[in-house]
């Protein structure tokens, strides 16, 4: 059999594959690859968010669930896509080594970011367990502040000041925490203090009338008073009240009107009211003083 070449001829050398090849091994895989993501990217956004939402809605969930329920469900597609596209490419080899190298990776995360994924799921615990609701006003480590969202790592507080304080999720499920506005009725205390003449019966009496008349304190429960204790200056009248439905506007409204009411009716009835005061009693004694001061003068 004759070949073709010639001496001397050139072969020419082919640097790039044929356009078919080209065509076949990398252009197809990476438009499947593109149409796949983002065709299961929108379906993941626009149905399978929105269900999961609508779901959680029906079911009682409160926001911050929702909330929490969002940010999850926002990776979830994005895996979904990612892992999907790639499979439709033909990559599910790649998938395979990206699933080995990704568990090495996340082992390593793992131990790098303990503080990071204890929030996480400190959060969790949180959206569990309850302790606190968005819109609710909590008070931890001198913080005090209305919740304004529950993330996967964070809580976001709104102070009363309209200050943001961002809290790790950790350290509010690690901590003692106060939620004022946990049930639907809460009790506030005020020390009304009298003087040692005035009639304690009488005091109370004022008090009580106050109390009953404010439409914010409810009768049942019924305001308490009792004497607390014997200052040094007044005799202290611990009153105790209940508001329903409250939350950190209101108590402090209603409390300040209370105090306000009390000290205005004591004035009216002459029921003392005193304030802390020192007295200084005792005398100087001047008398050497003075014999110093006439013998300097006879000398002069």
């Amino acid at each position: 059999m004759s070949s073709s070449l010639t001496p001397g001829s050139v072969v020419p050398l082919q640097i790039f594959p044929e356009q078919g090849v080209l065509v076949q091994e990398f252009v197809i895989p990476a438009l499947t690859f593109l149409v796949g993501f983002v065709v299961v990217f929108l379906v993941g956004k626009v149905v399978l968010t929105p269900v999961v939402k609508r779901v959680l809605a029906t079911r009682g969930h409160d926001p911050s669930v929702q909330s929490l329920a969002d940010s999850l469900m926002s990776v979830v597609v994005w895996v979904l896509a990612l892992t999907i596209a790639l499979t439709l490419a033909g990559f599910g080899g790649f998938i395979a080594a990206l699933g080995v190298f990704g568990g090495a990776i996340a082992l390593a995360v793992g131990f790098a970011a303990q503080d990071l994924l204890g929030n996480f799921v400190a959060g969790i615990f949180i959206l569990k367990d309850r302790p606190f609701e968005v819109g609710d006003w909590i008070e931890v480590n001198d913080i005090t502040g209305r919740v304004q969202d529950i993330d996967l790592r964070v809580t976001r507080l709104k102070t009363f000041d309209n200050e943001l304080i961002t809290v790790p999720n950790g350290e509010l499920a690690n901590n003692a925490l106060k939620n004022p506005v946990a049930y639907d009725k809460l009790r506030q205390k005020f020390v009304f203090g009298i003087g040692y003449d005035d009639d304690i019966d009488h005091a109370k009496e004022v008090i009580l009338d106050e109390a009953a008349k404010h439409p914010d304190i409810l009768d049942d429960p019924g305001t308490s008073i009792r004497v607390s204790e014997l200052a040094d200056s007044y005799v202290g009248l611990q009153t105790r009240f209940w508001i329903a439905n409250p939350n950190r506007a209101d108590f402090v409204k209603t409390r300040s009107e209370l105090v306000q009411a009390v000290k205005e009716r004591c004035d009216a009835e002459a029921i003392d009211m005193p304030y802390p005061h020192t007295q200084l009693t005792g005398g100087i004694e001047v008398d050497g003083l003075k014999s110093e001061q006439t013998t300097a003068t006879s000398d002069d």
